[in-house]
C-alpha cells in the first residue's frame, strides 16, 4: 500500500452514510479501514434497495447500490458487540488502531465499554470520532438525527425550492443526503487534523461531530445574509440571492444555466444576446442594481434566450467568456467528455457482480494518488483474515466464536 494514509488503521463502527463516507475518504487515501458489522445483517444500507448491484448476467445481487456508493477499499468484519467476547475483540482492535468512527446514539456505546473514555485508557493515541444528529451536548443530544430531518431543522429547506405562490412552491430538500455527506467530509478533515496533532504530541482525542452543526455551518452566505441584516432569506428557486443573472433560463429546446459573476461578463452576455444597451442601462450596469431590479431584467433575458437552442447559446457564450452550461441528467453527466476525461467513473472487480461500477474520488494527489484496491466488501468477507492477522486468533478460536454467533 502506497497511499498517503497507508500507515493509518481505521476501525469503523459506523453505518448508513455520514460515517462510512468519512471512512471511505480515508480508505481512498490509503488507510486500512476495518468495517465492523453485525453478523447476519451488517450495515443497514446493504438492504436499502432496489436498485441492487447486478452480476454479469444482469441479475440483481444481494448488495444494494446505496451500500456500494460509500464502502469501497474497506474490510468487512462481523462482530456482535452486544456479547462480551465481541466487545473484547473490538477493544483489542481499537488498541491497535489509529482512528475509530462511530455513529451510535449519544452514549450508546458506553454500555459495551466501547465509549471514548474506556478506549482512550487502552489506547491514549486513539482518535475517536463520534458522529450523531445533534452532538454530545445540548438539549437534543439524545435524539436520533436523519439527513432529511436535519435539512429541515438546519434551515436548508427554507431556502430550497420555488417561492410560495409559484407552481410547486414550498420548502424542498436537496436531491442527495447532503447533510450526511458534508458531515462525512468534515469528519475526515477533523481526523486528519487530529492525526497531525498526534504526530506532534502523541495524544489522541475525541471528535464530536453533529449533523445539525454541519448543516448550520454550511448555510454559508445565506446565514451571513441573515446575520448581517436580520432579514430572512427567501426561496428563489434556481436564482441567487446576491448575484444576477445567476439561474436557469429557457432555450428553444430546453433550458440552460447562466452564471454571470461580474459586470464584465454581463456586458459580454448582452453583446451575445444582441442587446448591448442593457449593460449600459444604470438599472442593470452593476450587480447591485441588477439584484435590485431583477424583477424587470429576468423576464427580458428569458424572452431573449428562447430564440436559440441550448447548444447554440453555449457555443456563443463560451466563445465570449460568459459562464454557462446545460442542465444534465445523470446519464448525461457520465457521458460528458470532460467527466470522462477526468476519469470520474471506474470499475472494480467484485466477488458477486464480477465488475462493479464506482464513482471515482475527486481527490487528485500528484505523489500519492487515490488507489481503487478493493470493491465494497460482502458481509464478513474479511472476518477471518483480520482477526487472524491483527488479533492473532487461531482457526480453533474462530470456529468457536462462529458457533457462538459472536462473529
Amino acid at each position: 500500500m502506497s497511499g498517503a494514509l497507508s500507515h493509518v488503521r481505521v476501525l469503523d463502527l459506523s453505518r448508513i452514510l455520514a460515517g462510512p463516507w468519512a471512512s471511505q475518504i480515508l480508505a481512498d487515501l490509503g488507510a486500512e479501514v476495518i468495517k465492523v458489522e453485525r453478523p447476519g445483517r451488517g450495515d443497514d444500507t446493504r438492504t436499502w434497495g432496489p436498485p441492487y448491484v447486478k452480476d454479469g448476467e444482469g441479475e440483481e445481487t444481494s448488495e444494494s447500490s446505496y451500500y456500494a456508493c460509500t464502502n469501497r477499499n474497506k474490510k468487512s468484519v462481523t462482530i456482535d458487540i452486544t456479547k462480551p467476547e465481541g466487545q473484547r475483540m473490538v477493544r483489542e482492535l481499537a488498541a491497535k488502531s489509529d482512528v475509530l468512527f462511530e455513529n451510535f446514539k449519544f452514549g450508546g456505546l458506553r454500555q459495551y465499554g466501547l465509549d471514548y473514555e474506556s478506549l482512550s485508557e487502552i489506547n491514549p493515541r486513539l482518535i475517536y470520532c463520534s458522529i450523531t444528529g445533534f452532538g454530545q451536548t445540548g438539549p437534543y443530544a439524545a435524539r436520533a438525527g436523519y439527513d432529511f430531518l436535519i435539512q429541515g431543522m438546519g434551515g436548508l429547506m427554507s431556502i430550497s425550492g420555488h417561492p410560495d405562490g409559484e407552481p410547486g412552491g414550498g420548502p424542498m430538500k436537496v436531491g442527495v443526503a447532503l447533510a450526511d455527506i458534508l458531515t462525512g467530509m468534515y469528519a475526515a478533515t477533523s481526523v486528519l487534523a487530529a492525526l497531525s496533532h498526534r504526530d506532534q504530541t502523541g495524544e489522541g482525542q475525541h471528535i464530536d461531530l453533529a449533523l445539525l452543526d454541519v448543516q448550520v455551518a454550511c448555510l454559508a452566505s445565506q446565514a451571513m445574509n441573515y446575520l448581517t441584516t436580520g432579514q430572512l432569506p427567501q426561496r428563489l428557486g434556481n436564482a441567487h440571492p446576491n448575484v444576477v443573472p445567476y439561474q436557469d433560463f429557457p432555450t428553444a429546446d430546453g433550458n440552460m444555466i447562466l452564471a454571470v459573476g461580474n459586470d464584465g461578463q454581463f456586458a459580454r452576455l448582452c453583446e451575445v444576446l444582441g442587446r448591448p444597451e442593457w449593460s449600459a442601462d444604470p438599472r442593470y450596469a452593476t450587480n447591485a442594481e441588477r439584484v435590485r431590479n431583477r424583477g424587470e431584467l429576468i423576464p427580458m433575458l428569458r424572452q431573449a434566450t428562447v430564440m436559440r437552442t441550448t447548444a447554440e447559446w453555449i457555443g456563443l457564450l463560451e466563445q465570449a467568456g460568459v459562464p454557462c452550461g446545460p442542465i444534465n441528467n445523470i446519464a448525461q453527466v457520465f457521458q460528458d467528455p470532460h467527466v470522462q476525461a477526468r476519469g470520474m467513473q471506474v470499475s472494480m472487480p467484485h466477488p458477486l457482480a464480477g465488475e462493479i461500477p464506482q464513482v471515482a474520488s475527486p481527490i487528485r494527489l500528484s505523489k500519492t494518488p487515490v488507489e481503487y484496491r478493493q470493491a465494497p466488501p460482502t458481509l464478513g468477507q474479511h472476518t477471518e483474515g483480520v482477526l487472524t492477522d491483527v488479533l492473532g486468533l487461531s482457526a480453533e478460536e474462530l470456529d468457536r466464536l462462529s458457533k457462538a454467533d459472536v462473529i
